[in-house]
């Protein structure tokens, strides 16, 4: 049958559909309708003439829909699609998340078949492309599929593949994760871990978002980590062997894929009674924990990194920290300014998607020589920067903790002050030489950058990582 001919069929037809097209499961509307068009032999904008829409679609950069578009249809547009698909609207609710979400576009349209679009972020939430193996096996074509999946579903584990998100609008579906099996052991055993925060009393998604948190600002800082082999392993095996020249926007599409063990790891942490235990515990100690603390120590072996628990103690100001300081005022009966629920993720705390990260990336170009006329944040990589910052903030905080420390037993005291400044003067020192490092990756002469060191200039690059390569 001719495309004009299902054509007429359907509009002599009251709508009325020849074939039997059922949602998948989490399927956006948007999707189901794009994949019945083409099942038809219809362009997907002749069949959305069956309904009247009230505003424009949201456009994809260049030409077409964005992957993400929703669309919320009201009564009578839920009737069309409904015999358009040959499916009953028990079946189109059960399939669909957007079904039941309601327009204020679409009140008082009650006989008409009306639809408006959304971003779907905006309405049930996050979106992934589906897997089109796996979709080809249970429809028998081979379309492209969007669905609401949260980030602990998105490998598909038969076809070993990590479902991107759909709102980037990059050109990838997914990364092949066929060479990286703890991935796919991660997911699995983040079922058994939802299972266990329900029976603690906790909303599973609370905690996974708490542990994405954490664990994405390591991955921020990473960068700087020498001894760091397992994130960098894997990122250029979902790149395909070697991510090269595009690094940055490798780390930014492979992230979520790479990190996912230990966000599954970081969860059962926070999970484990003997944790809060020791976050309870450290809580009597002025100042907090030193990074040689047990907790630190623990969190490190918990993540296969025995050497991370310096890096995560220095962080004054990460998600871990707010973790702690939950679990704290919940055992002391306190109230903070979001209670005493220990996973609340502050809003600075949450990581960027995708989305938000490729465009701030789009906007980044290639920094200019620097001269008299140029500033620092111009001419130095924003990572480099924020690196710099955030190394600059630990040693201050820490040098801020040591104004309650000196009252009590001598030796108890001299020992605390000293294991302190010793860790403080090394923050100091770390931000020193990633400044350097910033200055001459920026294309700042050795012998301008060497002055503000207190280094000679033809000893200097002895006393940094590498020639010019900021391990940050």
């Amino acid at each position: 049958m001719s495309s004009v001919a299902r054509t007429g069929h359907l509009a002599g037809s009251c709508h009325t559909g020849i074939f039997r097209v059922a949602p998948l499961p989490g399927e956006t509307a948007a999707s189901l309708i794009c994949r019945l068009a083409a099942r038809y032999g219809l362009e997907a904008t002749t069949l959305r003439s069956s309904w009247q829409w009230r505003n424009t679609a949201p456009p994809r950069a260049g030409a077409g829909v964005r992957a993400d578009a929703e669309v919320l249809l009201n009564r009578a547009g839920q009737e069309v699609l409904g015999k358009l698909c040959g499916v009953g609207q028990d079946v189109l609710a059960r399939g669909l998340p957007s079904w039941a979400c309601r327009d204020a576009k679409l009140a008082g349209q009650r006989q008409t078949p009306a639809a408006v679009w959304r971003i779907a972020r905006a309405v049930p939430g996050p979106v992934a492309f589906g897997c089109r193996l796996c979709t080809a096996r249970r429809t028998g074509t081979t379309v492209r599929v969007v669905r609401y999946t949260p980030r602990w579903e998105r490998v598909c584990v038969r076809h070993g593949r990590w479902l991107l998100d759909a709102d980037a609008g990059q050109r990838l579906e997914y990364l092949d994760l066929r060479g990286l099996p703890e991935v796919a052991a991660a997911q699995r055993r983040w079922t058994g871990v939802a299972r266990r925060a329900v029976r603690a009393g906790a909303e599973p998604e609370r905690v996974f978002a708490l542990a994405h948190a954490v664990v994405a600002r390591w991955w921020e800082q990473a960068p700087g980590w020498e001894r760091e082999t397992i994130w960098p392993r894997r990122l250029h095996q979902v790149a395909g062997g070697n991510a090269g020249a595009e690094l940055d926007w490798w780390r930014i599409v492979g992230r979520d894929a790479v990190v996912l063990p230990e966000v599954v790891a970081v969860a059962e942490m926070l999970l484990d009674p003997a944790m809060a235990e020791l976050a309870w515990r450290g809580s009597s100690i002025r100042p907090p924990p030193l990074p040689d603390a047990i907790i630190w120590c623990r969190l490190g072996e918990r993540v296969g990194r025995p050497w991370l628990g310096p890096f995560t103690a220095s962080d004054y100001d990460s998600p871990l920290i707010s973790w702690m300081t939950g679990v704290i005022r919940r055992r002391r009966g306190e109230r903070g300014p979001y209670g005493d629920d220990p996973w609340w993720v502050h809003h600075d705390h949450q990581s960027a998607t995708m989305a938000t990260r490729l465009r701030a990336l789009g906007k980044e170009h290639k920094p200019p020589s620097p001269g008299p006329g140029r500033m620092w944040r111009a001419v130095v990589h924003p990572e480099q920067q924020a690196l710099i910052s955030s190394t600059i903030d630990n040693a201050a905080k820490q040098l801020l903790q040591l104004r309650q420390a000196q009252s009590g037993p001598a030796p108890e005291v001299a020992q605390q002050l000293m294991r302190a400044l010793r860790h403080s003067a090394t923050l100091i020192d770390d931000a020193l030489k990633r400044t350097t490092l910033a200055a001459l990756n920026a294309g700042i002469p050795l012998d301008e950058a060497a002055p503000g060191t207190g280094t000679p200039a033809h000893t200097l690059p002895a006393l940094l990582p590498g020639p010019h390569q900021d391990s940050g």
